[in-house]
């Protein structure tokens, strides 16, 4: 994760807080990692020796991130915080849209995302 912000630092324009960007840079890492471990995963089940056994079947251990189930913790959720969180983090909407698409003010979509964020920390650490 540090070494992407290194590589991406160059690209932060400054339109918003560092942290906000950091934030959104770690989400991303996180999100192509599951993916990516997703695409793996599916080659891995295609792959079968001829007697029917996995070739794959020694039990890996686990990662950091497979004890972060970011889906699950957001999920878990509360509906209002969770729409904005997928909206602003993952789809990348401003505040203004997010506002204008679920008919709240932006303050109140800013604060949905504070809040949001406070929780899935408190899901993710443990």
């Amino acid at each position: 994760m540090f070494v992407r912000a290194w590589e991406k630092l160059p690209q932060f324009r400054g339109e918003s807080l560092f942290s906000t960007w950091l934030h959104r840079l770690a989400v991303n890492v996180i999100l192509n990692a599951r993916k990516s471990d997703g695409r793996h995963r599916d080659r891995q089940s295609e792959d079968h020796t001829d007697d029917g056994m996995d070739v794959f079947a020694a039990p890996r251990q686990a990662s950091p991130g497979d004890r972060m189930d970011l889906e699950k913790a957001i999920a878990s959720l509360p509906p209002g915080a969770r729409r904005v969180f997928v909206l602003h983090d993952v789809q990348g909407f401003k505040h203004e849209e997010i506002a204008e698409q679920l008919g709240v003010t932006a303050g109140g979509s800013k604060a949905q995302l504070h809040r949001a964020r406070m929780l899935l920390r408190e899901r993710l650490i443990r």
